[in-house]
């Protein structure tokens, strides 16, 4: 007997973020199938998807951030459990993308009985039945080597760059720290522009506190973009940008791919000396985290190729013509 399959593409979206699957399916040309996402009286998920996705190619984007009320740990969960329930639905191929993964900070040991978490969090999504990771901009490339499985390592960098192309010639790329050198070194490139780095230091046993210390590079007189992953608390960037200005820049702008914005990161963003801030929408952005100087750019159009790349067995990297590879 002989049976002529066709293959067959799902797109399933958790609660944290379901306006940027929206976007991805639009770009796709496909509809996001109901995962019927709710929980019990308890507080414990349940999903139970509206179609049968079996023999099929499932993709299941979730962000892993808080969201109307509920945590990132929440969204990790969620995200897993759709992961198993399309696995017991006996999905052939199971892709969970996670625009912003969580816990990727926590990728090595910094200091004596500490965790590995994003370790950890490969190895939940693996057990849960998880064939393939997509990402945007993971905090350190190592991450890829965390999971057992193919990952595939996005870069908002094509979306970002394409908007900083319209404030002129006369940029300077600024590296908020010595850690993130490699990647304004790569949008320097792009753009060519020339590269600047602040110097800082992290204080020993504090979390999210870092004291900016010099500029290595000329800023005088200059429009500077500060470059980095994410702006959680502000801290760096902000203190950055004060350091930019005492050295004379004309304009200072920042440009990151995840807009975390913890804590005090909007106050500290809107009383700064940064013109403007540029994010994309990796993670949801609810009200009270917008301001006038804001901009959200999409990486929807990423998202949707690289899934395609994945459904069609085609090469992702082609589609940044390899300035993925970090």
């Amino acid at each position: 007997m002989e049976v002529v399959t066709t293959k067959r593409l799902h797109l399933f979206s958790g609660r944290h973020n379901r306006e940027l699957t929206d976007l991805v399916a639009r770009n796709l040309g496909v509809e996001v199938t109901e995962a019927n996402l709710g929980q019990f009286s308890n507080g414990e998920l349940h999903c139970k998807f509206s179609e049968s996705v079996r023999g099929s190619d499932v993709f299941i984007l979730q962000s892993h951030s808080e969201s109307e009320g509920r945590s990132l740990n929440d969204a990790i969960m969620e995200h897993l459990i759709m992961v198993d329930t399309a696995r017991r639905a006996s999905a052939k191929r199971i892709t969970a993308v996670m625009p912003f993964y969580g816990y990727g900070r926590q990728d090595r040991k910094a200091e004596g009985r500490e965790p590995i978490t994003a370790r950890l969090v490969a190895d939940l999504f693996k057990a849960a039945g998880a064939s393939r990771l997509v990402s945007i901009d993971l905090h350190s490339g190592q991450i890829q080597g965390f999971f057992n499985g193919p990952v595939d390592h996005l870069t908002a960098m094509p979306v970002l760059v394409n908007r900083l192309k319209d404030y002129g010639d006369d940029l300077v790329v600024v590296s908020p720290d010595a850690g993130r050198v490699k990647v304004a070194e790569r949008y320097a490139q792009q753009l060519h522009a020339d590269l600047a780095i602040v110097h800082k230091r992290r204080i020993t046993g504090l979390k999210n506190v870092a004291e900016a210390k010099d500029v290595v590079g000329e800023v005088h007189n200059r429009h500077c973009v500060l470059i980095d992953d994410m702006i959680d608390t502000a801290g760096t960037i902000t203190q950055a940008a004060e350091l930019l200005t005492e050295r004379g820049a004309r304009s200072v702008l920042a440009a990151a791919t995840h807009g975390v914005f913890s804590g005090p990161a909007v106050d500290r963003l809107k009383n700064s000396g940064i013109d403007r801030v540029i994010v994309t929408d990796t993670l949801p952005m609810p009200s009270e985290k917008r301001f006038d100087s804001l901009e959200i750019l999409s990486v929807s159009a990423v998202i949707a190729d690289a899934i395609r790349a994945v459904f069609e067995d085609t090469s992702v990297s082609r589609i940044f013509d390899g300035q993925n590879q970090n």
